[in-house]
């Protein structure tokens, strides 16, 4: 536990430091250890990825159970500060998402996402109040295991298109003052992709901020000098991964010649990736 706190301090303070941080979103072991191997040192989980490998649609359809099965395996064989995506933290009350917290805390942890949007509720977002009770109860809970978790606040107006732009910068940073003010560390207004909305949403909410990664999203080097602090890659990666299984299956089925293995990764790597 002693080194899994130094590692949530050190995460932390990452947040808070130039150059920007770019985290990749793993959903698996094998993922984990890629994403390591190609020099990551700290990684974050997908949600949707993770459901998805369960075999589970997102959207806390997965047990948790084995989402924290999957998180700690993850954490084992990445061997770098791993930060978890919870979706809405698997608890309908804070003293339930407390509890939560500290199983997700348990499988070795440093950091979650905790989001204000209901799917399927009578409305789209949480209200502000009962979104930053949660978020208090999650940090109460992270002090109550002696871990300093980075809780990454996050916000779906952007990703949901609720209101006209204005209001919804404008209830995005309210948001996210608030989430900063709970307890959080980070601020994600997930879908917001605008060079001048992210630079004002940077300057307006004053704390860290997080941006998903997206195809039409300006470049790291850019994104830093907006003041962002980190990107994520949200299920990005595995949607990659996932198209390139597709093409080779149907490549396969519609040619029926092995071509294909010829790029594939040697056997003697793969174990290594296991073995060191």
């Amino acid at each position: 536990m002693t080194d899994q706190k130094h590692q949530a301090e050190a995460f932390r303070a990452r947040h808070r430091r130039k150059p920007i941080l770019l985290l990749p979103n793993a959903w698996d072991a094998i993922s984990a250890r890629l994403l390591v191997a190609a020099g990551f040192d700290a990684i974050a989980t997908t949600s949707a990825g993770v459901a998805w490998a369960l075999g589970h649609a997102d959207g806390q359809k997965a047990p948790w159970g084995e989402v924290v099965e999957m998180t700690a395996r993850i954490v084992r064989v990445a061997g770098v500060p791993v930060t978890a995506d919870i979706e809405q933290g698997y608890g309908d009350t804070p003293e339930a998402l407390a509890r939560s917290i500290g199983e997700i805390v348990g499988a070795g942890v440093v950091g979650v996402n905790l989001e204000d949007g209901l799917k399927g509720g009578a409305a789209p977002l949480r209200s502000i109040d009962d979104a930053t009770a949660r978020i208090r109860a999650a940090r109460a809970a992270a002090d109550a295991a002696g871990v300093p978790i980075v809780i990454n606040g996050r916000t779906d107006l952007y990703l949901l298109g609720l209101g006209d732009p204005k209001s919804r910068f404008d209830e995005s940073v309210a948001r996210g003052k608030a989430y900063l003010a709970a307890g959080a560390d980070c601020v994600y207004p997930i879908g917001l992709s605008d060079q001048a909305d992210i630079a004002g949403f940077v300057q307006a909410v004053g704390g860290p901020v997080n941006l998903m990664a997206a195809p039409n999203l300006r470049g790291l080097a850019e994104l830093e000098a907006l003041g962002v602090a980190r990107v994520t890659t949200a299920a990005g990666l595995t949607r990659v991964s996932m198209a390139a299984l597709r093409q080779a299956a149907e490549e396969l089925r519609s040619t029926g010649r092995f071509d294909l293995f010829a790029g594939a990764i040697k056997h003697p790597d793969a174990q290594a990736l296991f073995t060191k």
